[in-house]
């Protein structure tokens, strides 16, 4: 990669940490005002299909799927789905940033899960960084708890389960192309969401009973669908230009958007505890992204041992 596509990577990843909230406010604004969490769960879906199929056609991408390829890419859209849903039902009552800094904790999840399922090494200090970085979790949570209730602890089901969709998305990275994985994810993800909508019609279920939307809550519902769509746009390409290694640290450039996103539309700023919590999280990951870039250049710098036949 050169210097110049390591550019439009950052430039790339750095746009979606500014969009990426957008698509929280526009969640948030429509929960706030009547519409139920899984209709705007599935507003998600329903624009980001409509957005991605044009995409794909001009893309000339296969929209085939093998049966392997539907099994997995279904399992990643009910993690995104349920997290999704799970992240919605936090920010309608909590602040972004302290709903998003709970959600950082995801890459310490990342990290332990990676250990336990693939056999990733994880030494003594990625583990203690994991350790404080859940105590800057509970930093968040405990103002959190007392202002909300258990609500505050939705944001921690979405680390979590958007912990398995990464590492989903890790397995079928390698056989499926990104844009093509995008779209596949929103159409079945859709046709999960729709028959739970229909069966919730008239049930009186508050966040699952579908409304009719109303004046400006269209207008957030398509902020929903058309945000994530952009926002995962940038950061699949942002990948393609740039080594993740580097493009990693920017990511946590997104709080910041979303405690200025956070104040200027909802009034809502981070108390002196969430504010040392959010800086515990941030320090921890990027010294566990530091600690990767390491093992990474040790593991590549190690000498290539050339094994010969034995002479017959």
């Amino acid at each position: 990669m050169t210097r110049d596509t390591t550019l439009q990577g950052v430039i790339l990843m750095l746009a979606f940490c500014v969009i990426a909230p957008l698509l929280d406010v526009g969640a948030k604004l429509a929960a706030q005002n009547g519409i139920p969490v899984g209709q705007v769960t599935t507003a998600r879906f329903v624009v980001q299909t409509a957005l991605m199929l044009p995409v794909v056609a001009l893309m000339r991408l296969s929209m085939r799927l093998s049966g392997k390829a539907l099994a997995y890419t279904t399992l990643r859209a009910l993690l995104l789905l349920v997290s999704t849903y799970a992240f919605v039902s936090g920010i309608q009552v909590m602040p972004l940033a302290d709903a998003l800094a709970i959600v950082f904790v995801e890459p310490f999840i990342l990290l332990i899960l990676g250990h336990f399922l693939f056999g990733d090494q994880v030494g003594p200090r990625r583990i203690a960084a994991c350790v404080v970085g859940f105590v800057g979790v509970l930093f968040v949570i405990q103002p959190s708890l007392a202002a909300f209730g258990l609500v505050a602890l939705w944001p921690l089901a979405t680390a979590v389960l958007f912990a398995l969709y990464m590492l989903v998305t890790r397995g079928i990275s390698t056989w499926m192309h990104p844009v093509a994985m995008q779209f596949h994810t929103s159409w079945t993800g859709l046709l999960l969401c729709l028959p739970v909508m229909i069966l919730a019609e008239g049930s009186g279920i508050p966040s699952l009973d579908p409304v009719w939307p109303t004046g400006w809550n269209w207008l957030w519902l398509f902020m929903v669908g058309f945000w994530a769509a952009v926002s995962h746009m940038c950061m699949t390409y942002a990948l393609k230009f740039a080594p993740s290694a580097t493009l990693a640290p920017l990511h946590y450039f997104e709080i910041v958007t979303a405690v200025i996103l956070g104040y200027l539309i909802f009034d809502d700023f981070p108390n002196a505890m969430t504010f040392a919590g959010i800086a515990i999280i941030v320090a921890s990951g990027l010294y566990i992204i530091h600690r990767e870039r390491l093992a990474a250049k040790a593991k590549a710098e190690e000498p290539q041992i050339m094994v010969l036949p034995e002479e017959p």
